[in-house]
């Protein structure tokens, strides 16, 4: 009750608009800067806990350094800031070119990014539909039986499917991109299910990123996966938004998984993403994911 009178004296009610039944809300008549003061800081947390993902118009003000030294007051900043198009999913085994397939901003490591800043720096008119899923209601959705499976069961994320969209749609660090995505696949096993650190909610995360369920080969592993992630995809889990330039979209990144609505054109959709550093992925009945790397084969060097 606290934390709500405290939001209220900063944030009016009235300008906090849901954008969906289960997650989503727009906050209106904020600037966003690194000079906000500590209520506003923590009321945008608090939203954030509640909504899963909030909504900013207006944000033209904002450059990458202004960016970043707002993202600072929600947390510590992963050691880079990644900046290019918005284009779909291209990963291999999830329909080439597709625009459909839900991403999860995953850390190939011991930890997760827990929040998402992304700024539309350049969108065309017609704009670029994109959305997101809440992914602790779509673990309630799931029938007892699958609820009881998923939340046993462990996804082997790999780097390598997520090295298409990311070698052709983003302008990374390039020692940071030799290292990780040319010289060594980065796999993690990870829970399927998850406890959000803050409000203690089982979440299903999967991610294009999947490669397989442990303990399942890739057939079983694909008619899972594309069961689970039907409940992600129902259109009362998920909420969208058209981008325009300037706008500024914070997400959980754990409860919420976001994905293109259409193919990109051939204009440029120039956006701006700083992550937030989080904790070691938690699951139900283990502490932690485990990952680890290995080498690439000799001709995926090459290619």
């Amino acid at each position: 009750m606290s934390n709500m009178k405290t939001m209220d004296n900063v944030i009016a009610r009235s300008d906090i608009v849901k954008s969906a039944a289960r997650l989503g809300a727009e906050i209106k008549n904020i600037r966003l800067s690194d000079r906000l003061s500590d209520g506003v800081i923590c009321a945008i947390s608090q939203l954030l806990l509640e909504h899963k993902i909030i909504f900013f118009r207006d944000q033209g003000h904002l450059d990458d350094a202004e960016q970043q030294r707002f993202a600072v007051r929600l947390g510590s900043l992963i050691p880079r800031t990644i900046k290019g198009t918005l284009t779909p999913d291209m990963a291999p085994g999830r329909g080439s070119g597709r625009a459909d397939r839900m991403h999860m901003d995953l850390s190939f490591g011991d930890s997760c990014p827990k929040i998402s800043v992304l700024r539309g720096v350049v969108i065309p008119p017609d704009g670029d539909d994109i959305i997101w899923s809440n992914t602790a209601a779509a673990y309630l959705d799931l029938p007892e039986p699958l609820r009881m499976l998923a939340d046993n069961l462990w996804a082997v994320h790999c780097s390598a499917f997520d090295c298409t969209v990311t070698r052709h749609a983003i302008e990374m660090d390039t020692q940071q991109f030799d290292n990780v995505f040319t010289g060594t696949i980065c796999e993690t096993a990870c829970p399927v299910v998850r406890l959000h650190p803050e409000t203690g909610e089982r979440l299903l995360v999967l991610g294009r990123s999947v490669q397989n369920f442990v303990g399942l080969e890739k057939y079983a592993s694909q008619k899972l996966f594309d069961r689970l992630q039907s409940y992600l995809t129902a259109r009362e889990n998920t909420v969208s938004w058209s981008w325009k330039s300037g706008d500024v979209v914070i997400w959980d990144n754990l409860a919420a998984q976001r994905r293109s609505l259409k193919e990109s054109s051939d204009r440029d959709h120039v956006v701006s993403r700083i992550a937030i550093d989080g904790d070691v992925p938690l699951s139900i009945g283990s502490p932690c994911s485990v990952a680890r790397t290995r080498s690439k084969p000799q001709a995926a060097k090459a290619a």
